[in-house]
């Protein structure tokens, strides 16, 4: 089975990643799509990131009703700070019938020559890459790599940032999210302070 890798914080998940994660399983080829909800960065601002665990939650209700898509707690096994070259490693060995590919934006793949052991990435895997408006990919290295496959998908700019902070300035956001991600976050008073 091809499983597409779509990695995120999810911090809440809504209709422009189900948008995006839904185009790759129906139009690129891949079986399935893992949404890989990644854990806390030490490094990063815990503010106004939801609990792990409550983060996943959202991405299965907002996945249940779509057979090509899951959610994935992978990395939150793993040790941090982690690295998508050790999730790969860990993913491919865990589960060797299977091969992975990563679904990435564009801004990501152009930035993707600073990832730890880019080059095994490119060597081992597949990168499906949904484009941004600030298409400038074109003069990037990885332009005509065969690894690389740029998928014509609907540009989708929601943003999850967006959305907390509107949610906390008591705007309705409800069209931007799955119904039951919407009913978890309101019945949970997420995000509003």
């Amino acid at each position: 089975m091809k499983v597409g890798l779509y990695f995120g914080t999810f911090n809440p998940i809504h209709i422009g990643h189900l948008i995006i994660a839904n185009h790759f399983a129906e139009y690129s080829g891949l079986d399935q799509i893992w949404m890989v909800v990644t854990p806390h960065n030490p490094l990063k601002n815990k503010d106004t990131l939801l609990d792990d665990y409550q983060r996943l939650q959202l991405v299965f209700l907002a996945t249940e009703d779509y057979p090509k898509i899951k959610p994935s707690d992978i990395e939150f096994k793993l040790t941090q700070p982690n690295y998508t070259v050790n999730t790969l490693a860990h993913l491919q060995e865990k589960y060797p019938q299977h091969t992975f590919s990563l679904i990435m934006g564009e801004d990501n793949l152009k930035s993707l020559h600073k990832w730890k052991n880019y080059d095994i990435i490119l060597q081992n895997h597949e990168i499906y890459v949904y484009p941004r408006i600030s298409s400038e990919l074109q003069n990037s290295e990885f332009k005509n790599n065969p690894k690389i496959h740029i998928i014509d998908a609907p540009i989708v700019e929601i943003s999850s940032t967006f959305i907390r902070e509107n949610i906390k300035n008591k705007k309705n956001v409800r069209p931007l999210l799955p119904e039951k991600v919407w009913d978890y976050i309101d019945h949970n008073n997420l995000y509003k302070k």
